[in-house]
């Protein structure tokens, strides 16, 4: 591994730890010729998944571009960064269980929103609203009023 710093090729692992739920290994190294310390993670490569759009395209899964959605939908909520990327840990890992390479853009955006409705609900309906892309007040009162219907047979 090259040092950052004098970009010397070699260096020591400090200390080991598991990241990321498990998925990755945290190393924090030291150079063997400056001494600077830095941090390296380590995690198995994945075979790519390609996302088939709603046009047809395909493009590789970006978990950037899902979670730049949540952060938009959860924009002004109490909803913390660690959370929202939770959900995108959650959603990859329910993806690459299918076992298939392509899988569409519409089953991620319902198994987000299967995420986010538990999680802030003014921010789910941001996300559906944008994902959805309801066509017209009548559908956008129906969702709304699954929501109070959920939250109702939650109290219960």
């Amino acid at each position: 591994m090259h040092c950052p710093k004098c970009h010397h090729n070699n260096s020591r692992v400090i200390d080991s730890r598991q990241a990321d739920d498990g998925r990755a290994i945290r190393r924090r190294r030291e150079c063997e010729n400056c001494g600077f310390r830095f941090t390296t993670f380590e995690r198995l490569e994945e075979t790519p998944l390609l996302v088939i759009k709603k046009n047809g395209a395909r493009e590789e899964f970006n978990r950037e571009k899902v979670l730049r959605g949540l952060i938009r939908s959860a924009e002004k909520r109490p909803v913390a960064m660690e959370q929202m990327e939770q959900i995108v840990d959650h959603v990859e890992a329910r993806i690459r269980e299918r076992g298939e390479n392509e899988i569409p853009s519409t089953l991620i955006g319902e198994y987000v929103m299967e995420e986010l409705v538990n999680l802030d609900e003014i921010a789910y309906i941001r996300f559906a609203s944008v994902y959805r892309q309801f066509k017209d007040m009548s559908v956008f009162l129906k969702e709304l009023q699954d929501i109070v219907d959920k939250a109702k047979e939650a109290n219960k």
